[in-house]
């Protein structure tokens, strides 16, 4: 990409409300990150960020960067690669050796070092979130990219990693894959994947931190949550006869590949958590304006075929069913929904998802709150680009509604 063909993408980029760039030095990372990304991962490119000394002090999260192949029609599908949890250098080589070696050409690649030691090796702590979430901009602002083909996966810590990150920004993602990991569901509720794919591979000996036990503990929920609604919640999960930690890693990201994303879902089920102390405030096509009481909220939009919608919104009581006797700490749940009494969301809206020439009918608990027809403005459009960075959710019309 030439220098006139970059300072145009930030242009755009400016224009969406989608830079996070404040200061020329600030630009300055966000174009080489760029630059480099449409590169030869083969090279090697590195890029380093500096994380905000606010979320994680003397932070500074390299990126090894580049592409596999040529170019397809569509733009290159992306795949972010989180390492395990051994020396961060020998982690990281790996993951570039790794990248290189997978099946998934064309492709690129965004291969992440952890920035720091100890307490400070998750993937999906807060100080990571910040750089998540400008990544994500960015590559949704690239021409080079089909935005419809982005995954996440990982082995080991980076297997828990993906797991939380495949379901807190599961909007973004067309199929995640951890791998040798095992979160528990309290931190990756398995209900916001019915649009993204999950592969899954465990050895079936590899006990420690209960990771073949939480692996299929995610598959049977998955299972479940396929028979409610067949054609949602696609999945592979398996563990490996007779592995250990240690597993054949190479079949994840041909998998992951074959699936798309899909961007307006007429269905999903999201349940608003907290991942290191933050929540989102937005996912899909729904905006939380005001919080309801509750701790955790889980909101289900169903468009229906006669234009109206049906939002579902429950406080989430969870309670513990198996503790780990060794370290006290929870590991399975059960969870009981209870219908919330007052929220505020905004719904922004589509042709794909109603017929915006007819009046609406939106109700929330079966209790109707809008009927008539949904205004359209560039306002919404702004704000839509300020909550997601994603041209595949531009939306002009939106519906503010209270119970």
């Amino acid at each position: 990409m030439n220098s006139k063909s970059l300072l145009l993408s930030l242009l755009a980029l400016m224009i969406c409300g989608t830079v996070f760039a404040s200061t020329n030095e600030e630009s300055k990372e966000v174009l080489m990150f760029r630059e480099l990304l449409t590169d030869s991962l083969s090279k090697g490119n590195v890029v380093t960020w500096t994380l905000p000394d606010t979320l994680e002090p003397d932070a500074h999260m390299n990126f090894y960067l580049g592409v596999k192949g040529d170019k397809p029609k569509d733009g290159y599908p992306v795949f972010l690669y989180l390492h395990g949890s051994g020396p961060r250098d020998r982690e990281w080589a790996t993951g570039l050796r790794l990248a290189k070696l997978f099946q998934d050409s064309p492709s690129m690649y965004i291969v992440p070092q952890i920035p720091r030691d100890r307490e400070w090796y998750r993937w999906w702590q807060r100080s990571k979130q910040w750089a998540w979430e400008r990544i994500l901009r960015i590559i949704m602002s690239m021409p080079e990219v089909d935005k419809n083909r982005i995954y996440v996966f990982g082995i080991s810590e980076g297997g828990y990693g993906s797991q939380r990150l495949a379901s807190f920004y599961a909007d973004y993602w067309a199929a995640a894959g951890p791998m040798a990991g095992g979160e528990p569901l309290k931190n990756a509720p398995v209900e916001n994947l019915g649009n993204v794919a999950l592969s899954f591979l465990t050895g079936d000996r590899d006990m420690m931190f209960y990771r073949n036990m939480l692996t299929r503990t995610t598959g049977e929920k998955l299972d479940s949550m396929q028979r409610l609604f067949p054609n949602e919640y696609k999945h592979r999960v398996e563990l490996i006869p007779g592995k250990g930690h240690s597993i054949d890693y190479t079949p994840t990201t041909p998998w992951l590949a074959q699936y798309k994303r899909n961007a307006q879902p007429r269905h999903f089920i999201w349940e608003n958590m907290e991942m290191d102390g933050l929540k989102r405030n937005a996912f899909y096509n729904l905006q939380v304006l005001e919080e309801t009481d509750a701790y955790r909220t889980q909101y289900e939009f169903t468009a229906n075929e006669d234009n109206s919608i049906d939002i579902k919104v429950d406080a989430i009581e969870y309670f513990t069913t198996w503790k780990d006797p060794q370290w006290g700490i929870d590991m399975l749940f059960g969870k009981k929904l209870i219908p919330a009494q007052h929220g505020y969301i905004r719904l922004f809206l589509s042709d794909t998802l109603v017929d915006l020439n007819k009046k609406v009918t939106v109700r929330i608990n079966g209790k109707e709150v809008f009927n008539g027809k949904v205004k359209g403005s560039k306002k919404n459009q702004k704000l839509a680009h300020e909550l997601w960075g994603d041209p595949m959710r531009s939306f002009k019309h939106a519906v503010e509604v209270k119970w």
